[in-house]
Order: C-alpha cells, then sequence, then structure tokens
C-alpha cells in the first residue's frame, strides 16, 4: 500500500504538504497542488480513513435509513438507495446503510457514536417519531451552524410538519390530483383507488395519505366519486378488492393503483371479467416506469423519480454539511404519461 511519504518524495514535497493538499487546511499553490495530485495519481495513494476521520473530525460517511418492510415496494426503495449511494460517491462519502425498524433508538446511536457525518432518513410518517431528534440539525463549529445543534439530515419524504427540516419528494398530492383529472377529463365519474396494504395507512406513512388527500380533495372538486380501498396485492387479495368495490359501485369505470403488487393482478383480474382495458375500464397507475411499461398493458402512469429524489437529498446534505445548506422542502413535480390503458368512458347502456 502507498504511504503519504511515498507520495511526498514523488512529488518533492513535504508530508505535511501533501497532508495540507488532501485536507484542504491550508492554502498551496496550484503548481504544488497539480504535482501532488498527479503523484497520487501515478502511485494510486488512498488515504487511510481512520486517519482522515481523526485528522478532520470527520467520517466522510453518510448514514440512510430506510427500514425495508415486507408492505412496502422494495425495488423502488432500493433505487434510491443506489442513487444516494452514488450520488455519495461522486462526493467523497460512503453510505452506511440501516435497513431495522429501530426508530429513534437508530438515530441516536449513529449520532451519539460518531459513525456517520449526516443522515437521510426514508419512509417518512406524518408524524414520524424519529424527527424531534433531527430538527435544526447542522455541524457545530461549522459555517451556518448553531450551538448545541446535531448531525444535519435530509428526508426522502414529508411529514405534517416540516419546520426545521430538509425535505425532497415528489409531489403525490399533485400526483393524486393529476390522475383524478385525466380520469375527469376522459368522462369517468366514478372512480376506485386501489391504495397500499392497510399497514401503511395505519403507520399514517407520508407519501400514501397525501396522494388520497390529492385525489379526494380534486375529487371534490370535480364532482367525481371516489372509493378507497387498500389491498394488500397478490392476486388473492385483488380478486376480494375488486369483487368489493364492483358490489358498493358497480358503475366504476376508471381505477387509480398506488400498489405495484396490485397492478398485474387487477388487469388479469378484469380480463377474466370481460371488461376490456380501456374500452370497458380505464387504469391508472403511481408507480416506477418499468411497471407501467413492462405491465401487460402499458400502463398511464405517474412515474416515482427514484433517481433524482436520491440524489437531491445528498446534494442538500452535501450543501449542508459545507455550510451551505439551509432547511428547504422540495417538491417534484409529478409528469403524467398517457399510454394503452386509459380512454374515453363507456357510454352509459
Amino acid at each position: 500500500m502507498v504511504t503519504l511519504a511515498e507520495v511526498a518524495q514523488h512529488a518533492g514535497v513535504s508530508a505535511s504538504t501533501v497532508s495540507y493538499v488532501l485536507s484542504g487546511k491550508r492554502s498551496i499553490s496550484a503548481s504544488t497542488r497539480q504535482r501532488v495530485e498527479q503523484s497520487i495519481r501515478e502511485l494510486g495513494y488512498h488515504p487511510n480513513a481512520g486517519a482522515r476521520a481523526l485528522a478532520s473530525s470527520r467520517s466522510n460517511i453518510i448514514a440512510l435509513m430506510i427500514p425495508l418492510r415486507t408492505d412496502m415496494y422494495v425495488p423502488v426503495m432500493m433505487e434510491i438507495a443506489i442513487a444516494v449511494a452514488t450520488t455519495a460517491r461522486a462526493h467523497g462519502y460512503d453510505v452506511l446503510l440501516l435497513t431495522g425498524e429501530e426508530g429513534p433508538d437508530a438515530v441516536r446511536r449513529v449520532t451519539g457514536s460518531g459513525l456517520a457525518d449526516a443522515m437521510i432518513l426514508m419512509d417518512v410518517q406524518l408524524d414520524d417519531e424519529r424527527l424531534p431528534l433531527l430538527r435544526g440539525g447542522g455541524v457545530p463549529g461549522r459555517a451556518g451552524s448553531r450551538a448545541g445543534d446535531d448531525q444535519p439530515s435530509v428526508l426522502i419524504g414529508l411529514p405534517a410538519d416540516t419546520t426545521g427540516l430538509t425535505c425532497v419528494d415528489l409531489d403525490f398530492t399533485a400526483t393524486g390530483a393529476l390522475c383524478v383529472e385525466h380520469l375527469a377529463t376522459l368522462g369517468h365519474r366514478d372512480i376506485a383507488v386501489i391504495g397500499e396494504a392497510p399497514a401503511v395507512y395505519e403507520r399514517h406513512t407520508g407519501f400514501a395519505e397525501r396522494t388520497l388527500d390529492g385525489l379526494r380533495s380534486r375529487s371534490r372538486e370535480l364532482g367525481v366519486r371516489l372509493l378507497h380501498r387498500p389491498c394488500e396485492g397478490g392476486y388473492d387479495a385483488m380478486a376480494v378488492t375488486l369483487a368489493r368495490i364492483f358490489d358498493e359501485r358497480p358503475g366504476t369505470t376508471g381505477f387509480v393503483v398506488q400498489n405495484e403488487s396490485a397492478v398485474e393482478p387487477l388487469l388479469a383480474l378484469l380480463r377474466q371479467q370481460g371488461r376490456a382495458v380501456p374500452e370497458d375500464v380505464s387504469v391508472v397507475a403511481i408507480c416506477p416506469e418499468q411497471v407501467a411499461v413492462q405491465a401487460s398493458v402499458r400502463l398511464t402512469s405517474v412515474a416515482i423519480p427514484a433517481q433524482e429524489m436520491g440524489r437531491r437529498a445528498v446534494e442538500h446534505l452535501v450543501a449542508k454539511l459545507d455550510g451551505r445548506g439551509r432547511d428547504d422542502v422540495v417538491l417534484l413535480a409529478p409528469e403524467l404519461t398517457v399510454r394503452a390503458s386509459t380512454g374515453p368512458a363507456p357510454a352509459a347502456s
């Protein structure tokens, strides 16, 4: 393994000069910096992480808290996690992945041990019990921080109260409204929403509750009747849910699906019942692009911008670590792509 002293000898400078180039703690002339950086590249030198952390009081690690629950669509969560990891690496940070459901205890463990310089939290609930530990987080001794502040953090999600927090998320309220508007424009007056598993709503998970708020408020404004039914996903659960929907609202002609595991069972069941998509029934999904285009009927959908959410979360966090960040709420505007699963409502028989 190449040492710092070997880099210094190769570049013709002192070991302390190499250290200053790496840490940025002192101003080094451009020519000297270039010479040192050239030697680092040629020799393949990698600074020792432990020594670097001791020298800078930084670990260069970002903790990502992502509880992997069975009632959540894991591929979306992991796509966000990969975007966080690749963006963090581009900024010189590694990622510590926390996948348990410890809540505040995990936050305390990371902040109290100095394992990470900052945190990104996912699966945010409206009244998330982790948030009191994060509000107003800064970096002690750094520009823009306040005395007593904890580590900086960013949420990928939106709680009910965003005071003192930085949040990045899709605007799920606008997403719900957009889905209703599309179906209403096509003449659908009875719309059923096939939602996430019941436990997601029982936890008051932010994205699901906000989507429902958007769906309901826009439906009232447009005079559309809306029925919401949570669903575990899978064929059997979807069969029970669909039967219940048509029993309660036989005139339902439009569906909004916010449950990736329910998409294909729904389409299969509609085919079995002789209901053609989109001639008899229209379907809009809130899902990853891949799910929409690979379904048995290409779905009109609002995509989940997982990569953009992960990238922006890291960029906001890095800005905070550099003393440039401020508390902010970034909501990404939804985009609806029309495909083969939606069409005009059938004429009343």
